[in-house]
């Protein structure tokens, strides 16, 4: 039986000896690699983190002790510790375990979390709040070093070291982007200045001095003294001149080490600390620690070769039935990878930011061939979207590939520094759908809606990869900025439709007429909106569907004649609330099209779970089916009572 299996809750390893806890991070990098092989999902910096989660839970009591890890790419070792095991075979699965922490999963996830450097400021609310009521309990932040970079978590920083909280600040450096390679010096300093005896005299010490005459100033005299032998000796004055205590670096996967150094912290009184851990990403598994972007997050794959199934299973040879597979399967971020790849080749002024993401974006190969005009600015979306203005004003024809979901971060700099100023920055947002796996804090559903109501923005979506093609090249002619939003992964169903016809500012493409009833569908929705219209034609429904384009400038026209089939139907992938649906009808509005009876289908006014993007299409009724069977119910009531039409109406989920 396996040591993990004995594993029901934190206070079972505190009576593991170092050989033990050993076992049982063996056991636990085992499941880990077994699982996610198997489910795909965020491998790397979990397998890095194992010996740390065992340290943390071994010499505090959470939760009395407060844990809070950023996102929870570091924490699959801490979920199965704390009761989760045997569930851990759904990680991520419809109605599984959340790949990252979750408040409603358990008592020892404090929030639920999915965008980086969040930690340091929910931790010191924590904090500040605990000492207001005189608590005892310890706060510890978790945060990995790409993190650290992140806008807010760097505010959190300048916070913590204003006021000061008895604070527990864990840097995960899993990339030796601060330190250099670990010495027996810099174990012994640390073993020093964390040992309890140690820091009771230097107390007394300054306490006795600070009375002598001039006794304050040869305390300061001495601090500075001691700080710049510091960091001559370790990296870590930076952080002392923000106001926390450094201690480290030290070897995250050295148990003895990690507990006895967190055993003479947790000792300490004062105030905030920060502790640099140094751990190698995809620490047990070669591949990981080969290749750890690339298992940062991975599908699921074979754990002899470490190649993806997909990869193993794409098929083969430069024939003609070969390519048409590629192209049928071809995702939208592929077709934007080798788009922006071949648009640089003749375009000397484009270049490509990305924020942490050159892999998930597409931008990799851009960044390979052109590494002087891409521009990978760490996990800073902010930061990302200023850069690309400036670098507008000085001629450049910048694209800034972002997640959906973490472009909101941006918001403030799209409306000051983009529309405001009126500079044709490109955004090409990727994962603008249910993404899947990744669950609420990753759905792309909210763009649409935060973006539309800018001035001085062009919004448009694809249908599938070719058109996204054609929008990125039209997009770089464009004099104002320009936002391409689309989903994860490729068409939902049905086969691409070929070569699109040209994109033209504000006018949307008819891919089917039909008398009886509009469906205007956006972005992924459209092949879905036409395998509706061939079910409906089964109930004697004569459909028209428009490939929508654009949601700013809405096709006016479109929308005119749309009308004059007697009923539009709006078709989403995203929030209904300030939804395409809803520029719909403002349009009708405008045109005096108000009375027509309009049908809008998205997302409700709710965070969707995780699961598959087919199980969630499913769940939120926005499958081929299930549309099917409410347009026609909602045709039909059209001419029937006002009360059923109502019924029809609301969001379903």
């Amino acid at each position: 039986m396996r040591l993990l299996d004995q594993i029901e809750r934190p206070a079972d390893i505190k009576s593991l000896s170092p050989e033990q806890l050993s076992g049982l991070a063996k056991d636990i990098r085992s499941e880990l690699i077994r699982t996610i092989a198997e489910l795909g999902g965020h491998l790397a910096s979990s397998l890095g983190a194992v010996e740390l989660c065992l340290a943390l839970h071994y010499v505090f009591e959470a939760p009395e002790d407060q844990l809070v890890w950023d996102m929870g790419y570091q924490a699959f070792a801490h979920k199965l510790i704390t009761g989760r095991r045997d569930r851990f075979g759904t990680l991520k699965q419809f109605k599984g375990l959340s790949g990252f922490n979750n408040k409603d999963e358990s008592p020892y996830d404090l929030f639920t979390t999915g965008h980086g450097g969040t930690t340091l400021s929910t931790a010191m609310g924590l904090a500040l709040a605990r000492d207001q009521v005189k608590g005892s309990n310890h706060v510890v932040a978790i945060v990995g070093d790409a993190s650290l970079g992140e806008g807010m978590a760097l505010e959190a920083l300048n916070h913590i070291g204003h006021l000061r909280p008895r604070l527990l600040v864990i840097l995960n450096d899993n990339k030796m982007s601060i330190a250099q390679p670990i010495g027996g010096l810099s174990r012994y300093l640390n073993r020093i200045i964390t040992n309890p005896t140690y820091n009771r005299l230097r107390t007394d010490l300054e306490r006795l001095v600070g009375r002598l005459p001039h006794g304050s100033r040869l305390v300061r005299m001495g601090r500075k003294v001691n700080e710049s032998v510091k960091g001559l000796l370790v990296p870590g004055l930076v952080f002392e001149e923000l106001g926390l205590r450094y201690i480290g670096p030290i070897d995250g996967h050295n148990l003895p080490e990690l507990i006895k150094t967190l055993t003479n912290i947790k000792q300490l009184k004062g105030g905030p600390i920060l502790l640099h851990v140094s751990t190698v990403k995809g620490k047990g598994y070669r591949f990981a620690e080969e290749d750890p972007e690339r298992f940062h997050k991975v599908e699921p794959f074979d754990i002899t070769t470490g190649l993806s199934k997909d990869q193993l299973a794409k098929p083969k040879g430069s024939g003609a039935k070969a390519k048409l597979a590629r192209q049928s399967s071809e995702t939208f971020t592929e077709a934007f990878s080798d788009e922006l790849l071949h648009l640089g080749e003749t375009n000397k002024r484009l270049v490509a930011i990305t924020a942490a993401m050159p892999e998930g974006t597409g931008v990799s190969e851009f960044a390979k061939r052109f590494p002087h005009r891409c521009f990978d600015v760490g996990m800073a979306e902010q930061h990302a979207v200023g850069l690309a203005a400036g670098l507008v004003k000085g001629g450049a024809r910048p694209v800034v590939a972002i997640y959906s979901t973490f472009l909101q971060r941006a918001y403030d700099q799209i409306m000051h520094e983009m529309c405001l100023q009126e500079l044709p920055v490109v955004l090409a947002i990727d994962r603008a759908s249910l993404v899947g796996e990744d669950g609420p804090t990753h759905h792309g559903v909210f763009d649409i809606g935060y973006l539309r109501v800018l001035p001085n923005i062009l919004i448009v979506s694809p249908k599938d990869p070719a058109e996204l093609r054609a929008m990125l090249q039209w997009s770089l002619e464009q004099t104002l900025p320009v936002a391409i939003r689309y989903a994860r992964g490729g068409i939902v169903c049905g086969e691409p439709l070929g070569r699109p016809a040209k994109i033209v500012t504000g006018k949307s493409e008819t891919l089917r007429p039909g008398k009886g009833v509009a469906l205007l569908a956006l972005g992924s929705m459209v092949y879905q909106a036409l395998k509706v219209a061939e079910e409906l034609a089964h109930d004697g429904i004569d459909a028209n569907v428009i490939n929508a384009r654009f949601v700013k400038p809405i096709d006016r026209a479109m929308v005119k004649e749309a009308a004059q089939t007697g009923s539009i139907v709006t078709l989403e992938e995203s929030q209904i609330a300030c939804g395409f649906g809803s520029a719909v009808s403002e349009t009708l509005d405008a045109l005096g099209l108000s009375g027509i009876p309009q049908l809008r289908i998205g997302l409700p006014d709710l965070f969707i779970e995780h699961g598959k993007r087919a199980e969630l299409l499913r769940e939120c009724q926005l499958d081929p089916e299930h549309l099917t069977r409410r347009i026609s119910r909602w045709h039909r009531a059209t001419t029937g009572s006002t009360a059923e039409l109502r019924l029809l109406t609301e969001p379903s989920v």
